[in-house]
């Protein structure tokens, strides 16, 4: 445009592009369905504001910004998080809403909106309030209006929880979903089908007296949930603590008597509180402070492995280190350790530390800024020196216990402290976290015994060799090279073998397979030396005829 001053033509400057989106969002989704809905009658009241500031070069951005049935208490929200995302990137640079609470109704989010406002230079407008968050005066206001929006909010949620909570002292069942055993109907609920299942797992309880028990003889007998899945042993410690099933409503916890009826009898249900608060009492009596390797030992598969106990059948206590993988009962991600003696493996580790520290050429080579005659008060110092658990404790970083090897991993500079500290005579320093960067890794062979009970259960102690020869395997092994030379040099056939034997062609058929195994494990067998946890089965799934594949499938 021009104009006209003093006679001479003035081309008007030219006010530079803003561009505005509009945001527009609706709590519920009720009406979102019908062809003129609320968020349509924002978008054009915001539209309309947005033509009456042309002259100040507002224009609309193509993109709407609309969230259909979203609360305005987050920002967790598609369209919002879009808009934001838009402003970033300089898509925006004013936001259209047709009022304040339609961005948000907290006030901890909105500062966070603002910063976001405040690095792009961005505004925002609520047409019907007449905010413009680029002055100071439209900021307090704005923030004295959220703040009222914000204590709004907060008293309707106090008014809805003292409601609730009245609810509860009359025993009515608030929502939710209901306990196993129950289902809902017109706001209320009623025994289930599986109110059996909880009276079962109640007096199992009271049998077994162990909830991991309960939970393994659920699964043999394929008890499960009301959804058909399996149940945790926290699902089942949770039901044993429930007082829903005696027909009690819990609030804060406090219990009131409920308008269901109870699934569990008064006597039954005080008498397994009274079994698991004994069985807290026991565990509460053991103090697993002399565990050594407590949250630094791992199986082969990289599993932490946790302290654990058990009680003998003569009241001899045993303390084990037990595989997360089995304790959540992940099978797949179980490997072959699975349960160690604690004693045995802290006893290794006790031995093997022993013999690090003996070696004192190799300490040195640690320690290595001292002369000759400062060498020798180290050895003098040294020698009188004996390593306690305490301090070995500070030394280990990690120990992960494989099928073959166990590897240790300490830290050097711990180390290296602690001969300082021999040294010199004072007591050693824990070093923070920071200085612990730094590993030295010892690896260590050993066989272990393993009985195999249905669980790869690792028992027993370390040997050089372990031996255990399998009667089973040995009577297969020699039965698969007798019925061999039967077929080659008797000309037999199957079935004359198995009406021999009383088995069947199929048997007969199986435990010749064996007569195909490699020499080394052959030889393994007879001596003893296989695999513990070795059986026919495991053999009979190998495929293939190579011998080094048979080996390296059983691990010979």
């Amino acid at each position: 445009m021009e104009d006209c001053f003093l006679g001479v033509k003035v081309k008007e400057t030219e006010k530079p592009q803003i561009k505005c989106a509009i945001y527009t969002r609706k709590s519920s989704e009720e009406g979102l369905e019908l062809e003129f809905n609320s968020l349509q009658a924002q978008r054009e009241a915001c539209e309309a504001y947005i033509k009456s500031q042309k002259h100040e070069g507002w224009v609309l951005v193509e993109k709407q910004y609309d969230d259909g049935g979203f609360s305005g208490g987050t920002i967790e929200r598609p369209a919002l998080k879009e808009l934001l995302k838009d402003i970033e990137n300089d898509l925006v640079n004013i936001i259209i809403v047709y009022k304040i609470d339609r961005l948000t109704r907290s006030l901890h989010d909105f500062s966070k909106i603002v910063d976001v406002f405040d690095k792009k230079q961005a505004s925002f407008v609520s047409i019907t309030q007449q905010f413009n968050t680029t002055t100071s005066m439209g900021r307090l206001t704005l923030n004295m209006l959220l703040s009222f929006a914000q204590f709004e909010r907060e008293v309707t949620g106090e008014r809805i929880r003292d409601k609730y909570a009245a609810s509860k002292k009359k025993g009515m069942w608030m929502g939710g979903s209901p306990p196993m055993g129950y289902y809902r109907k017109d706001k209320k609920i009623y025994p289930s089908e599986h109110a059996k299942s909880v009276q079962i797992i109640f007096n199992k309880y009271l049998e077994l007296r162990s909830v991991a028990n309960v939970k393994h003889w659920l699964d043999d007998n394929n008890i499960t949930s009301q959804t058909g899945k399996r149940l945790s042993v926290g699902n089942v410690n949770s039901i044993l603590l429930n007082r829903a099933f005696i027909g009690e409503v819990g609030h804060n916890g406090v219990w009131y008597k409920g308008e269901h009826e109870g699934i569990i009898d008064i006597e039954v249900f005080n008498k397994v509180q009274e079994v698991m608060a004994d069985n807290r009492v026991e565990r509460a009596e053991y103090k697993p402070t002399h565990s050594l390797l407590s949250g630094k030992i791992f199986d082969d598969k990289g599993n932490y492995m946790s302290p654990a106990r058990s009680t003998g059948s003569k009241g001899k206590k045993h303390r084990y280190y037990v595989s997360q993988a089995i304790i959540r009962h992940e099978k797949s991600k179980v490997g072959n350790i699975t349960k160690i003696s604690a004693y045995e493996i802290e006893k290794f580790i006790d031995d093997w530390f022993a013999e690090i520290f003996n070696n004192k050429a190799e300490i040195l080579k640690l320690y290595d800024n001292l002369n000759v005659d400062e060498q020798k008060i180290f050895i003098a110092n040294f020698q009188s020196y004996t390593i306690t658990r305490d301090i070995t404790k500070f030394l280990i970083k990690k120990v992960q216990v494989f099928k073959n090897e166990i590897t240790l991993t300490i830290s050097k500079m711990q180390i290296i402290e602690l001969l300082r500290s021999i040294y010199e005579g004072y007591k050693m320093k824990v070093l923070p976290a920071e200085y612990l960067n730094e590993e030295i890794t010892f690896a260590k062979s050993y066989k272990i015994a393993i009985i195999d009970n249905g669980s790869k259960i690792i028992m027993g102690s370390f040997y050089n060799q372990a031996v255990n020869k399998n009667q089973t395997l040995i009577k297969a092994i020699l039965m698969s090279y007798r019925w061999n030379k039967q077929i080659l040099y008797e000309n037999k056939t199957f079935q004359q073998i198995a009406d021999e034997n009383t088995v069947s062609t199929r048997y007969v058929e199986k435990i010749l397979q064996l007569s195909f195994l490699s020499p080394k494990i052959v030889t393994a067998i007879l001596q003893g030396t296989q695999p513990q946890n070795l059986l026919i089965k495991h053999i009979l799934n190998i495929k293939t005829l190579d011998w080094q594949e048979q080996s390296d499938i059983i691990n010979i």
